[in-house]
């Protein structure tokens, strides 16, 4: 469980039970109603948007396996720009960096 379960716990209660929604039809073999596919991050990878009156939520989640929905990442958008952790986490699933060079990066 771990950190994206406290981010999502996080979120407000009408971001969390739209996620919560969301999540429920891609755990009954639905699609999401507002979704785009991610593979930066690595195959299978999914981002759920959300938008709110209290602001834009992102969940990005891997579906692909049939014993359980895995919750990668969940975070409010505050920029157009992708975040310094998803481009981290794409450049070590590409293989474009190694582990330590980019969480140096990172700091």
């Amino acid at each position: 469980m771990g950190k994206p379960l406290t981010r999502t716990r996080s979120l407000p209660r009408d971001a969390r039970k739209e996620a919560g929604f969301q999540l429920g039809k891609v755990q009954a073999g639905l699609e999401s109603a507002d979704w785009k596919p991610f593979n930066e991050v690595g195959a299978g990878t999914r981002e759920i948007r959300i938008r709110e009156a209290s602001g834009i939520y992102r969940m990005m989640y891997v579906a692909k396996f049939e014993e359980a929905i895995y919750v990668l990442h969940c975070f409010q958008k505050k920029t157009q720009a992708t975040s310094r952790l998803i481009a981290w986490l794409s450049a070590c699933a590409t293989g474009e960096t190694d582990r330590p060079t980019a969480r140096a990066q990172l700091s």
